[in-house]
């Protein structure tokens, strides 16, 4: 006898209501928390909205990067500098000037590096969001006290400050966008990141331009300095809106956040396979070092994490970016007036070369995650090789035509290096490491960066001035080596997520084998799988279901 239809729609209310409320406790028993608790922390974005927003704050602090890192080299020539710091004039009078110079750039460069080292303490404790509006706002006070300053010792201690937050930046910001960022687009989100420390180097340098035609007011200065303060204020605005990273959630233990923010990052439900296996993909990579209290001998370890390889690469690797001469060839007014070129084509020239760095760094940014960080980093480090031996033999012979043809290898240069080495850096640092020592190693891989680009900054001067065109066969050398170094002890990252390399690692150390002959196989197991699981020596609570292969869409990401 069928029911009236009212009591039928009571019917199916409770059966609907039964069914829901099962499916909760389902939930609650599989993952321990009520998905209440999730929707409690749900973020206002999903999917690409969100993918978009986090690659724009994370922009906004590589652009200040590049911004910060090369507005005052273009303004200490200006009259109106020099006017008010007559110590960095270089008279013949004063010899020791030229070194004062040279350091009020460089210092820049160790604050960031004492910042960058502080985020072995800090950046943990505080998290990716925090770490990011404190480095912020430190960089805000000090682009205000460099733009106020009225002594050479103000200015000196402006830089120093504002270098600190800087290392704090950028020692976190390529860690919370990798976190943030789909395993898929990974690599291109964070490849834009050089694209926008080039975006604002060349701001930067065009300050050199409008201070070649501007010079009756010390605004010459004090406007450019200021000019970084817009940058800086939207980035710490901005980055409040954002969630913060899942893993470092997980690591505190606020898993139902963690979930939320997962969901919202691949823009699919709690019940998706994909979502969930994401989610213990972390939680294995948290369980794997629990017996561990979060020190920095973690750094050191060894074993199936093999932390200590992983440091050794990233600060290795930061090393060698600044040792591909980079930082000699950004130096392009200076470089293209040795060539022979006037002060006005110099000019005109540089603004040139680094419009075409911007296009060479946008076109890395669509093959990263086709051809894989490996390929790209040895050809770009043989292309560099290759200019630099160039320079070299064309700044023997030293005529018209070998300056004309230096200029054009300048720009293969900048190519070869944006695709190889530029982007390609601060995301592979922040994807070799693990979870747990994730932000102690991109600290100090950064302090690399910091230290030898200061090196680079102080040497370059003195050794084109005694060696001439031979410091083109140094940094010839240093690329080369660069080659076999990156071929025998890098692993590939690419197409995998950050927990599928703790995999890679722990099936290396268990197999004996060589983790970059590792990281090419295509049948290692996604992390969150029960075959994961075994390689990391992780055993599930039993309350927890993890996902199979075949369940979690299994098959090994397409290797690139």
């Amino acid at each position: 006898m069928p029911l009236p239809s009212s009591d039928e729609e009571k019917h199916q209310s409770s059966v609907a209501e039964n069914t829901d409320h099962h499916h909760h406790e389902q939930f609650k028993q599989q993952f321990g928390f009520d998905p209440a608790d999730i929707a409690a922390h749900t973020p206002s974005l999903r999917g690409h909205k969100l993918t978009a927003a986090v690659a724009f704050v994370a922009g906004t602090g590589f652009t200040l990067f590049g911004y910060d890192q090369g507005v005052m080299s273009s303004l200490l020539t200006g009259n109106q500098f020099e006017g008010s710091f007559p110590e960095v004039i270089v008279e013949s009078s004063h010899p020791n000037h030229a070194t004062l110079q040279s350091f009020i750039i460089a210092i820049y460069e160790a604050g960031c590096l004492f910042g960058a080292l502080s985020n072995l303490w800090v950046g943990d404790k505080l998290g990716r969001r925090k770490t990011i509006v404190v480095g912020g706002s430190i960089m805000i006070v000090g682009a205000i006290l460099q733009t106020t300053a009225f002594s050479f010792a103000q200015l000196i201690f402006a830089r120093i400050f504002t270098g600190y937050g800087n290392g704090l930046i950028t020692s976190t910001v390529p860690t919370y966008h990798a976190e943030l960022s789909p395993s898929a687009k990974r690599g291109r989100m964070i490849m834009m990141e050089g694209t926008l420390i080039v975006v604002g180097l060349n701001p930067a340098n065009d300050n050199d331009q409008i201070r070649f035609f501007v010079n009756w007011s010390s605004a010459q200065w004090r406007v450019p300095i200021a000019l970084q303060l817009v940058f800086e204020i939207i980035m710490v605005t901005c980055i409040g809106f954002l969630p913060e990273s899942p893993r470092w959630l997980v690591k505190r233990g606020r898993n139902a956040e963690a979930m939320a923010v997962i969901s919202a990052m691949e823009d699919k439900p709690l019940s998706d396979p994909e979502v969930q296996r994401t989610y213990y993909g972390i939680r294995e990579a948290v369980a794997v070092e629990a017996s561990s209290q979060g020190s920095l001998r973690e750094l050191t370890t060894g074993g199936p994490s093999q932390n200590f390889r992983r440091t050794v690469i990233a600060v290795v690797y930061m090393m060698m970016q600044q040792l591909t001469g980079i930082n000699l060839v950004t130096l392009w007014t200076i470089v293209f007036q040795r060539l022979g070129l006037s002060e006005v084509n110099a000019r005109i020239t540089s603004v040139a070369n680094g419009a075409e760095y911007i296009l060479a760094s946008i076109a890395a940014y669509y093959t990263i995650d086709y051809v894989g960080r490996r390929h790209l980093m040895l050809f770009g480090a043989i292309g560099q090789s290759i200019v630099m031996l160039l320079l070299a033999i064309l700044g023997y012979i030293n005529n018209t035509p070998a300056q004309i043809v230096s200029v054009v290898l300048l720009f293969c240069f900048n190519t070869f290096f944006a695709f190889g080495w530029l982007g390609v850096a601060w995301l592979y640092c922040a994807e070799i490491a693990g979870l747990r020592t994730r932000a102690p190693t991109n600290a100090l891989s950064t302090a690399s960066n910091w230290t030898f680009n200061f090196v680079v900054v102080m040497v370059v001067g003195p050794a084109f001035n005694n060696i001439s065109w031979r410091t083109y066969i140094v940094f010839a050398a240093l690329n080369a080596i660069t080659v076999p170094v990156v071929y025998f002890f890098f692993p590939e990252t690419g197409g995998r997520s950050l927990e599928d390399l703790d995999v890679v690692f722990a099936l290396a150390y268990i197999t004996g084998e060589d983790p970059v002959k590792v990281s090419l196989r295509k049948d290692v197991p996604l992390a969150g799988t029960r075959e994961a699981d075994e390689i990391l020596g992780v055993s599930p609570r039993p309350s927890e279901k993890l996902p199979t292969p075949s369940s979690s869409s299994g098959k090994v990401r397409k290797q690139v």
